[in-house]
């Protein structure tokens, strides 16, 4: 873990090589992606039966390719009343959040007499990718899937690893809850080739998205332009910046939430109080050493966290928006003055009562986030992800009356002479 202090004279060398480190794929994960793609696109089923074989250790023809919708309704209908009713909170959390999302068809005619207009339609079909090797997430089918329902979408692809054929039971309830219409026994790169592709068995859809490993990542990232995808996803990772008066253990938990994910992951803190870095430091390791997840959360602590103080809280705001953080806490009494100031981040958590953990669960935005400073130029999944706009234009012989002859004179210009006579024969006529 690295400790910062901004006033250091090499602080601005340090931080750089923070913002500038790379937690992503090697070359050697491209090129593994690669073969497995051009297997699957070649060979179909055969590829993803061989592969499955490989990696998740079952017989897709034994286990069975497909888990029907009754093996999901049944999962549902299995869970303690508790942990449904939690479910379900969050998926109505989640779905309401979105609704409020669906663009609105425009139209007008201008000043010149031309009709102009857009309109936004789903897309035919999409494809959402769930984890199920280090941890089975619930949590990531209902942000994937309740979004691409609401958008409109008919048919609805999730393809998710089932290690030794053992599918995760809360998977396949949040499926079920989200209205899933297909679920694939199918994961890793070459669940993200079939869908792209199709297969004898799974029809190709139109957009991919969903969190996956590095494998995933990239497989996203070389069939993007053969199907949609939400975004090429990195190891997660959390700013924090706090004052002094947060309490260090809930600082610490804050940080761990991300630590856990994985051990690429990483956990940042910013703070104006010496004592409160200090501490924080300690509680994070004993923290750590209880987890379950220990593993993952020390090395990503040890490897990749920070904790950096500075004079003043103001003096975090430029550091926040160079790191462009996936998530960025503002554990603070008045967080809005801050906030007014960040320009890049995934989301943000506002005050002292907003744990980011709440936001992967249960608050209603989405927990699919830009990482690795993407969120400079891109934003979390959202229902547009699942559509498209087309615009459409009519003119009258009035109107292009009153446009054509300018078209005219640029066609010309940028020598395009059909371009040109196809509006001056009207024009003509």
């Amino acid at each position: 873990m690295k400790r910062l202090d901004a006033a250091y004279p090499g602080f601005a060398e340090a931080f750089k090589r923070i913002v500038t480190a790379r937690r992503e794929s090697d070359p050697d994960v491209a090129l593994d992606v690669s073969a497995i793609l051009a297997r699957v696109r070649t060979d179909g089923d055969e590829a993803l039966a061989e592969l499955t074989k490989r990696f998740d250790g079952h017989d897709l023809d034994e286990s069975g390719w497909r888990i029907e919708r009754e093996v999901c309704e049944a999962a549902l209908d299995a869970l303690e009343p508790d942990l449904r009713e939690a479910l379900e909170l969050a998926a109505t959390r989640i779905r309401t959040y979105h609704e409020a999302q669906r663009p609105e068809d425009s139209e007008r005619t201008d000043d010149a007499g031309v009709r102009l207009g857009a309109r936004w339609l789903p897309v035919d079909a999409a494809g959402v990718y769930v984890p199920g090797g280090r941890a089975a997430y619930p949590s990531s089918v209902l942000m994937n899937a309740l979004p691409a329902k609401v958008a409109g979408v008919e048919r609805l692809v999730m393809v998710t690893p089932t290690p030794g054929g053992e599918a995760n039971p809360l998977v396949l309830a949040a499926a079920a809850l989200a209205g899933v219409d297909e679920v694939w026994r199918i994961g890793g790169a070459q669940a993200i080739a079939a869908l792209a592709y199709g297969t004898d068995r799974i029809a190709p859809v139109d957009v991919v998205t969903g969190p996956g490993n590095a494998w995933v990542a990239e497989a996203k990232r070389q069939l993007y332009g053969v199907v949609g995808i939400d975004m090429v996803a990195g190891p997660s990772e959390i700013l924090v910046i706090a004052d002094g008066e947060n309490d260090p253990a809930i600082v610490a938990a804050d940080l761990l939430s991300q630590a856990e994910h994985d051990p690429t992951s990483q956990s940042i803190l910013i703070t104006d109080s010496a004592d409160l870095a200090r501490n924080v430091e300690d509680a994070v390791k004993v923290q750590a050493a209880a987890l379950t997840t220990r593993k993952a959360a020390e090395a990503s602590w040890n490897d990749h966290g920070v904790i950096i103080t500075v004079a003043d809280l103001a003096d975090a705001v430029p550091l926040a928006n160079r790191l462009a953080a996936e998530h960025l806490q503002l554990s603070i009494a008045e967080p809005e003055a801050l906030f007014a100031r960040i320009r890049h981040a995934g989301s943000v958590f506002l005050g002292r009562h907003t744990p980011e953990a709440v936001g992967d669960y249960v608050a209603g935005p989405n927990h699919v986030l830009p990482t690795g400073r993407r969120a400079r130029f891109s934003s979390g999944l959202s229902v547009l992800d699942f559509m498209k706009r087309t615009s459409f234009i009519q003119l009258d012989q009035a109107s292009l009356a009153k446009v054509g002859p300018a078209a005219v004179r640029l066609a010309e210009e940028e020598g395009l002479p059909a371009h040109a006579e196809s509006v001056r024969r009207r024009l003509d006529a």
